[in-house]
């Protein structure tokens, strides 16, 4: 029997809070709840939860800023909860980590299958295993630890990705020169086919080029992008 994955829920309406926790304990999900920016990361660190459901708006700090700090500390699946359908906010929110995001008010069956999604990548990680680190033109790549180092004058110097970004280097690094199409990527990377939402793919490659070098990942206007072997 497989082990129950751990959930830890950050929302500080009560009503919300606990509508969501009863819905993933009913789904099988082991949850631990939140109701502050602080307590989150608190939590955070406790439980070391498989999965984070995080609301933008919070007392103490706000999402952002848990994302933030989470992150910084180990990389872990985030899902953002928002009250307003802006673009920039969501941008924001990518940037700063997190996976995905879902806007107020949303269907409960929805948010347990985005959480099934983001899961399914903690799982691709167990298939990867047995795979040996990879050198790729100064980027050295271990996708069973999930770690990514570069190279740096005579050593190697680790690189922090989000989920999100490492499954997006992943997928792009397993066909060197050859371009992905953004469709693609949702499918493969999100677990979205059909989906549009290029912005969502923008952004993440943005992060992704500031921590691995522009020059690695080349743009195909209109089509997609392309993992690039640099010298």
């Amino acid at each position: 029997m497989q082990e129950s994955r751990r959930v830890l829920v950050v929302e500080d309406e009560p009503v919300i809070n606990q509508t969501v926790s009863d819905r993933l304990t009913a789904e099988g999900y082991e949850v631990v709840r939140a109701w502050d920016g602080p307590g989150a990361v608190a939590a955070d660190a406790e439980h070391e939860p498989d999965l984070v459901v995080l609301d933008v708006m919070l007392p103490g700090y706000d999402g952002h800023e848990v994302c933030r700090r989470i992150q910084a500390r180990r990389p872990v699946p985030v899902l953002m909860l928002t009250a307003r359908d802006d673009e920039s906010d969501v941008l924001v929110g990518l940037g700063v980590g997190a996976d995905d995001y879902l806007t107020k008010p949303f269907r409960m069956r929805e948010l347990v299958a985005r959480v099934a999604v983001l899961l399914r990548r903690v799982e691709r990680a167990a298939e990867l295993a047995e795979r040996r680190p990879a050198e790729l033109g100064g980027l050295r790549v271990d996708a069973a630890a999930r770690r990514v180092w570069l190279s740096a004058g005579t050593g190697w110097e680790e690189v922090r990705l989000t989920p999100t970004e490492f499954d997006l280097l992943l997928c792009l690094a397993a066909e060197p020169g050859t371009v992905v199409s953004r469709d693609r990527l949702m499918a493969e990377v999100w677990g979205w086919p059909g989906a549009s939402a290029t912005r969502a793919v923008d952004s993440q490659v943005k992060g992704l080029r500031a921590k691995v070098g522009a020059d690695r990942i080349r743009t195909v206007h209109g089509v997609g992008y392309a993992f690039e072997v640099t010298a």
